[in-house]
């Protein structure tokens, strides 16, 4: 099997294992939520990047609608088991408050009466 920088594990009710990817250089998945494929809407965008540096070192950054939320470094080793991911948060988000109840569809958004 070959190996890449980049391995997307996913799982989801409708497997019975989990299915998985591997990238070189970008990895997106583009998250789209409704009742049927004719009534799907856009919910949220991720991404994760990877590139290496002149002297060797590999930096991925994992962004959520085009913001970096995680950036992982990796430093070059002269044996690559020595190798080791250093990860760096980005600064909390605040949670949007979700609506207790969730009753009226104005074409755009769920409003909470």
């Amino acid at each position: 099997m070959r190996s890449y920088p980049i391995w997307n594990n996913v799982q989801a009710c409708i497997y019975q294992s989990s299915k998985s990817w591997g990238a070189k250089d970008q990895s997106q998945v583009e998250v789209v939520v409704g009742t049927s494929a004719k009534n799907s809407h856009k919910f949220v965008t991720h991404k994760t990047t990877h590139r290496t540096m002149e002297d060797g070192t590999q930096e991925f950054r994992f962004y959520v609608d085009g913001v970096v939320v995680k950036t992982g470094i990796i430093e070059p080793k002269k044996l690559k088991s020595d190798c080791v991911l250093s990860i760096q948060e980005a600064p909390a988000i605040e949670p949007i408050p979700a609506p207790k109840t969730l009753s009226m569809w104005d074409g755009e958004y769920w409003l909470a009466l």
